[in-house]
């Protein structure tokens, strides 16, 4: 016990020693602190530059799409139907005939309705009133059988065939509603306005950059705004001629728009 308080002693005499400064105090090893870590150097972010381009690419059409159909009206819906149905019949074997194929031919409504004769002085004495419960001074005066088509034309040059086909086969119960030009390959339009698109937000991109005195950095981030399909090219029917049946397909357009992000350096 003696010898181990002596070693106590004499090791806290000689750190005593040692903090005074006194010669012959023995040498004591401090321990080094460790060395403060460097601070991280934060990159500056860099400046960029948002821009908006458009494009447009636009193709001659190669498909149109005839919406047609019968209407007939009779005293009795039994009738109506049956005159209907042969008028359909006729209608669809002058347009296949005429080269519509039958994967092509749809039909786009059916519908059977009540008319009524307004007897209180409606200038229209024919009105369809569908299934509404008859009023009071309107007189039931038959039924309107309609059948709607949609009649998709690949060949065409053979448009206005197919259009007077629908006007001479059903006679009078003969409907034309509306012809659209369109093409089979809209994907293949829109990728050409795409890169009409990409080109201006490009080209705005870099003058933006020269007008800033810097240079076109790496393109951060591409948006495209949905513009939906190309549009088909619709012509009014009152454009067509019993004679003839001259169309004009015109062009099919599609618009793009995209936003994009460059960095500038």
């Amino acid at each position: 016990m003696r010898s181990v308080r002596s070693v106590r002693s004499v090791s806290a005499l000689a750190l005593g020693l040692a903090a005074l400064g006194l010669p012959g105090a023995p040498a004591v090893a401090a321990q080094a602190a460790p060395a403060a870590a460097p601070a991280a150097v934060v990159a500056p972010a860099p400046a960029t530059v948002t821009v908006t381009g458009a494009g447009s690419a636009s193709a001659a059409p190669d498909m149109a799409v005839l919406t047609a159909g019968i209407e007939v009206t009779r005293p009795t819906a039994e009738k109506a139907l049956t005159e209907q149905n042969a008028a359909a019949e006729a209608l669809l074997s002058a347009v296949r005939t005429a080269g519509v194929a039958e994967r092509d031919i749809r039909t786009e409504n059916l519908s059977l309705t009540a008319v009524y004769r307004d007897q209180t002085g409606d200038p229209n004495p024919y009105e369809a009133r569908g299934h509404r419960t008859r009023g009071e001074g309107e007189q039931l005066i038959g039924y309107r059988a309609t059948q709607m088509f949609s009649l998709t034309i690949r060949d065409i040059k053979k448009t206005g065939a197919v259009v007077q086909a629908v006007v001479d086969a059903p006679g009078d119960a003969s409907r034309i509603h509306s012809v659209a030009f369109d093409v089979r390959d809209p994907q293949a339009l829109r990728a050409k306005a795409r890169k009409s698109a990409y080109q201006d937000v490009r080209e705005k991109a870099a003058q933006y950059a020269g007008l800033s005195g810097r240079r076109l950095g790496r393109l951060v981030s591409l948006e495209e705004s949905d513009g939906g399909r190309p549009r088909p090219v619709p012509v009014p029917v009152a454009s067509f001629s019993k004679e003839g049946v001259p169309v004009a397909p015109g062009r099919i357009q599609d618009e793009v728009s995209v936003t994009a992000v460059y960095e500038l350096r």
